[in-house]
């Protein structure tokens, strides 16, 4: 017995605080029993019967219950199902002197988590409650991730978009202010950060799920056809046209437009698009009366319109319209508080399409993510993840499972792979024309724009532009 004891408090002592029922009609097993679990850190309740239990259970919810099967009255099993049908969470383990693999089966049926012959061990009942814990811990570690995935939809997710920075806070700020007025949105940002998910959050706050949502990108639509597909067209207005077919606002009525690239858009049709913002109708291509139309316009671009508009490329007057609230969409490394939240967003969406469950990143993996700069934005890291799990065989999404060296900012590339050299008075000269040749590309050869941009005087980069031999593109350079 005194072996006994030893590894039971061996075991014991590991036990988290607890509480206990003991269920039997022997006074001397319930003592035992009490002895044994209040000194391996238990706090034990006895009853004598099911009923007197079920009535210490009315009052107080207890970790485990310890039932014997044949009681007077009603006996363990019955209890069990008391137990089962009244929502107690308490994990129910029987005991029984009369121990048959049938009555074993039963008890589990009814709602039993274990079940233990008598005679027992003392360290047989800790053992139970030991994995009876694990259990209990598992389970509980289960509803805490359920929970933050539900926090996730919720308090981090909103119209679609999850973000717990604070930068997309205030972004998810705007959408909520603007989204109740009519207002004509400007999208900016780079490709990949999620500007149709804004537009498509601003139509549901404001227009709701019912109303239309029509999304075109300027630039996927041939020329030719542009005219037709905004406005749509009659029968015979053109070779082919043998019905009639309504254009892109005609569809979108009552609803929203979002007209994605807006910046590729040509100018003939942008002059058409401002008459419809500003007059509210639209004429069908071989039509003599226009529609009225009630359409919300979003755009979005990943371009700088105003340089556009510089350029010539892009109506002033329609940038003014468009330009009515303006939503900036910040690249992915500006706030890297989203990666690992948007992460197990995506993990969790796509293991679930897939028909995989409880997936998770692991410690290792999320630290390549987070090194990562993400030159793709939000759909690099969908892509990433959703190749990731097709990989992973298991629960666990591991670095090797991400796309090769997704986690390197090509910080170990070679000094001479960059420059072609490791002298610093070559390099220096290979980088200061790099500069110059890219400042006088965005500028569209403007010298003075570009000089301004270099930070450095007209004559100055005149010089320069005669040492690297960068003005022998005439058509370029003025």
């Amino acid at each position: 017995m005194s072996e006994q004891n030893g590894d039971a408090e061996s075991i014991g002592r590991t036990a988290k605080q607890a509480d206990i029922l003991v269920v039997d009609d022997e006074a001397n097993m319930r003592r035992m029993l009490d002895a044994l679990l209040t000194r391996n850190g238990y706090a034990v309740e006895q009853a004598a019967n099911a009923t007197e239990a079920l009535e210490l259970l009315a009052r107080h919810e207890f970790d485990y219950i310890l039932s014997d099967v044949r009681m007077p009255g009603m006996d363990g099993l019955e209890l069990v199902t008391r137990i089962a049908e009244s929502g107690s969470r308490a994990t129910v383990i029987v005991m029984s002197a009369y121990g048959t693999a049938d009555l074993a089966i039963e008890s589990m049926k009814r709602g039993a988590y274990d079940y233990i012959s008598k005679p027992f061990r003392l360290d047989e009942v800790l053992l139970v409650l030991r994995k009876a814990q694990e259990r209990e811990r598992l389970r509980q570690e289960n509803r805490r991730l359920k929970e933050e995935l539900q926090a996730l939809d919720s308090e981090s997710s909103f119209a679609g978009m999850v973000g717990v920075s604070e930068t997309m806070q205030e972004i998810f700020q705007m959408m909520t202010k603007v989204a109740q007025f009519g207002a004509t949105v400007l999208i900016t940002g780079e490709s990949g950060t999620g500007k149709e998910l804004v537009a498509r959050g601003i139509h549901r706050l404001g227009k709701g799920e019912e109303a239309p949502f029509v999304a075109v990108n300027c630039g996927g639509v041939p020329a030719d056809l542009l005219e037709s597909e905004f406005f749509g067209y009659v029968r015979g207005a053109f070779t082919g046209a043998d019905r009639e077919k309504k254009g892109l606002f005609e569809s979108a009525d009552r609803g929203t437009l979002f007209l994605d690239e807006i910046g590729e858009m040509p100018l003939d049709l942008q002059v058409k698009l401002l008459r419809v913002l500003q007059e509210g109708e639209v004429r069908r291509v071989g039509a003599v009366q226009p529609r009225k139309v009630y359409v919300r316009v979003l755009a979005a671009t990943n371009r700088d319109l105003t340089e556009l508009v510089r350029q010539g490329r892009f109506r002033q007057d329609l940038f003014y319209r468009l330009n009515v609230f303006t939503i900036h969409i910040p690249p992915l490394r500006e706030h890297p508080a989203d990666v690992l939240p948007l992460a197990a967003f995506f993990v969790k969406r796509l293991a679930r399409s897939m028909g995989k469950q409880d997936m998770f990143l692991s410690p290792t993996a999320q630290s390549q993510l987070l090194a990562h700069n993400w030159p793709g934005n939000v759909r690099e890291l969908r892509g990433a993840l959703e190749r990731a799990i097709i990989l992973s065989e298991g629960r666990a999404i591991l670095p090797d499972h991400l796309p090769p060296h997704p986690g390197t900012r090509n910080q170990v590339r070679r000094v001479e792979d960059l420059l072609g050299t490791f002298s610093l008075k070559e390099a220096k000269k290979v980088m200061e024309k790099r500069l110059i040749s890219r400042a006088l590309e965005h500028c569209g050869g403007n010298k003075s724009r570009a000089a301004e941009l270099l930070e450095l005087s007209y004559p100055a980069l005149l010089g320069k532009i005669k040492l690297y031999g960068l003005g022998s593109d005439r058509k370029k350079i003025h």
